[in-house]
């Protein structure tokens, strides 16, 4: 007997992994060195965050519940968010955090007053844990890890004392460098207060007598707002969604995602590609920041604004879609592979069917036992006992029928052997690189 012939096709084996939620399949390990409990907490506590994030939002519901908002103050409220979260999205994030773009003095300096007034730390601090967090994505040195929970990722992390040690190293030697971003981060808690909120309140004071209002709601709710929307790229961006670039880690793409954070929800895609400018790369997906920057380098603001070529972006794309499909399949019966038949000679084949009554028939150099399908056969009975012992490779494909795939893949649940020397299966021998149809789920060697 010849020796079995090699598989035709070998699945790689990054396409064939379980494909897993990737929020449960991995723990790390605690943050503290015993249990923390009402009675330790303290100890853990980072307070300024505490108070923080704390008192403002208790601030805003007192000013919601006690003040009446103006028309021009809620628009006033609305465009400073909208300016202040630009100033972290197109400013702390895509700027500094991860130079995706140029920026010229004059709007380096507006989004480092907006992001200071978005009170997220200074540029330098930010920058620094977002550049760890990317480096370290899912594992014990990401600062907000999503494998810690939605709650840790969103806020939690913020809220305790964690050692510098514990967070992963990242690289912000061009941040020293650079005058504006060391002028911010000396000059940080003046910046907050007279962008957080000295002039928003002044605003709405000075320009129509709404100094309560312009507190309440342009200074602190708009505050508490900005926070969270972009606490939402730490937390619901690695929560909510697909990952159709790669989905071996937590950051996923979601459109709500998108418009909460202004953009920034796309986020499977921007830990791909973490220095194109762009989140959204389809002109109808939402991400002002995408725009504002692209219309300031129309303007001579930006420049250098840096995309990853097409080409790449679709390759990400191709390979989930095949691990996907390659998913798919592997839930499916595909038959005994054709590396793993018996061989026989065309000699037995026709023996078997002459003298032992086999109900086998031979196609491109493969047997198929046929016994329960003959009565099923859509083309009638006689058809399939006038194949029995012949090599009928040249009637299925177009003497009698051209065949479809759907019969293709039946038949491949009816393989029982190969014949040695036999068509297109033998001629796997001499080149292993063409595939024999129906058997692309052979098994790998």
């Amino acid at each position: 007997m010849a020796t079995p012939l090699p598989p035709t096709f070998v699945v790689p084996a990054t396409l064939t992994e379980t494909r897993r939620d990737p929020l449960k399949h991995k723990e790390l390990p605690p943050l503290f060195p015993e249990k923390v409990n009402i009675l330790n907490i303290w100890k853990y506590l980072d307070y300024k965050h505490v108070v923080g994030l704390g008192i403002t939002p208790l601030v805003a519901l007192y000013g919601f519940l006690t003040t009446e908002i103006q028309r021009k103050t809620l628009i006033w409220s609305i465009i400073y968010y909208y300016a202040t979260g630009l100033g972290i999205t197109a400013g702390y994030h895509r700027l500094w955090a991860h130079r995706s773009y140029n920026a010229g003095p004059a709007m380096s300096f507006v989004l480092a007053l907006l992001g200071a007034g978005a009170v997220e730390g200074s540029i330098k601090w930010w920058s620094r844990g977002h550049r760890a967090h990317h480096r370290w994505t899912d594992t014990e040195k990401d600062p907000y890890s999503a494998h810690r929970g939605l709650f840790f990722s969103h806020l939690g992390w913020m809220l305790i004392k964690r050692p510098g040690w514990k967070i992963g190293h990242a690289d912000v030697d061009d941040l020293n460098k650079n005058k504006l971003v060391q002028w911010q981060h000396k000059n940080y808690l003046a910046l907050i207060l007279l962008m957080g909120v000295v002039f928003p309140t002044a605003v709405a004071g000075l320009g129509w007598g709404d100094w309560r209002g312009g507190y309440f709601y342009a200074a602190i709710l708009r505050l508490v707002c900005v926070h969270h929307a972009t606490f939402c790229v730490n937390s619901l961006a690695h929560w909510l969604g697909e990952g159709p670039f790669d989905d071996r880690h937590s950051p996923r793409d979601h459109f709500i995602t998108a418009f909460m954070t202004l953009g920034e929800g796309y986020h499977n895609f921007h830990h791909q590609f973490p220095q194109d400018y762009r989140n959204a790369i389809r002109f109808y997906q939402y991400d002002p920041t995408k725009w504002i920057i692209a219309i300031c380098a129309f303007f001579g603001l930006a420049s250098h604004l840096k995309t990853f070529p097409e080409n790449e972006v679709r390759k990400g794309q191709l390979q989930m879609i095949e691990k996907r499909v390659l998913e798919k399949k592997t839930k499916l019966q595909w038959g005994t592979p054709i590396a793993d038949l018996p061989v026989m000679s065309f000699e037995d084949y026709r023996h078997a069917c002459k003298n032992d009554n086999k109900k086998w028939i031979l196609l491109e150099g493969v047997v198929y036992d046929v016994a329960e399908f003959m009565s099923e056969h859509p083309g009638g009975e006689k058809y399939i006992k006038m194949g029995i012992g012949k090599d009928m490779t040249a009637a299925f494909n177009g003497g009698l029928y051209d065949h479809s795939n759907a019969a293709r893949n039946l038949l491949s649940l009816m393989r029982v052997a190969v014949v040695e020397y036999g068509g297109e299966v033998e001629a796997q021998k001499k080149n292993p690189s063409v595939p024999v149809y129906g058997d692309d789920h052979a098994k790998a060697a």
